[in-house]
């Protein structure tokens, strides 16, 4: 095994977990768990760290606003509170009215359920992200977000590492080109390489820890 391959196992085992996970949204290709991951990637997209966007996500979970009709139907200081509680204080008024505009234009236009904005898009990805950026608060970052995690049940984002995992793998001193990082890490799923390789972009201690590992 040569020391690409040991990084990227190093990496993998230690810091292999997406953020859907961490959040403690079950990904299947539903309603619920597919709102619950956009909402994520607006939350990550923002400048705050990702374990104030993972502990927001599931702090606005906890307080019902877990489907487009209760966001929709909640109040905006109901939206506030439940932000400030997974301690996204920073954004917290912006975002909160950008989640109520958000749940409103999924539910006005896609009923809901955002299988039918996949529909929409008809199998091409430059579409998905596209139809992504429509909603307020997601933009190019927020729409990566959610492909890199939502590759693991559509397939057709499959296989995803963006330029954040990129920046990751550039920070291990390993290869930045999908298909050699893909073939380096074997039998791991896209989704896993991602987020650990996102790990490493935006903690330095990650990748320092990978490094050291893979000796």
């Amino acid at each position: 095994m040569d020391r690409d391959e040991r990084v990227v196992r190093e990496l993998v085992g230690a810091h292999g977990r997406t953020y859907a996970e961490e959040a403690g949204i079950r990904l299947e290709d539903t309603p619920q768990p597919l709102y619950r991951l956009l909402v994520l990637a607006h939350l990550l997209s923002a400048r705050i760290r990702g374990s104030v966007a993972v502990a927001t996500a599931r702090a606005l979970h906890e307080a019902g606003l877990r489907d487009p009709r209760r966001m929709a139907r909640a109040g905006w200081q109901q939206r506030v509170d439940a932000l400030g509680r997974g301690g996204y204080r920073r954004y917290d008024e912006r975002t909160a009215t950008q989640l109520g505009d958000e749940a409103g234009l999924l539910n006005e236009r896609w009923g809901g359920d955002l299988r039918r904005l996949r529909a929409e898009a008809d199998g091409e990805v430059p579409e998905l992200r596209r139809l992504l950026q429509e909603f307020p608060g997601v933009g190019p970052a927020g729409a990566d977000i959610f492909l890199r995690e939502a590759q693991r049940v559509w397939s057709e984002a499959a296989p995803c590492l963006d330029r954040k995992a990129l920046q990751g793998a550039a920070r291990l001193h390993l290869p930045e080109e999908p298909d050699r990082l893909l073939a380096l890490a074997g039998k791991t799923e896209p989704a896993v390489l991602a987020a650990a390789l996102v790990r490493a972009a935006v903690d330095k201690d990650v990748a320092e820890d990978s490094l050291r590992r893979a000796g």
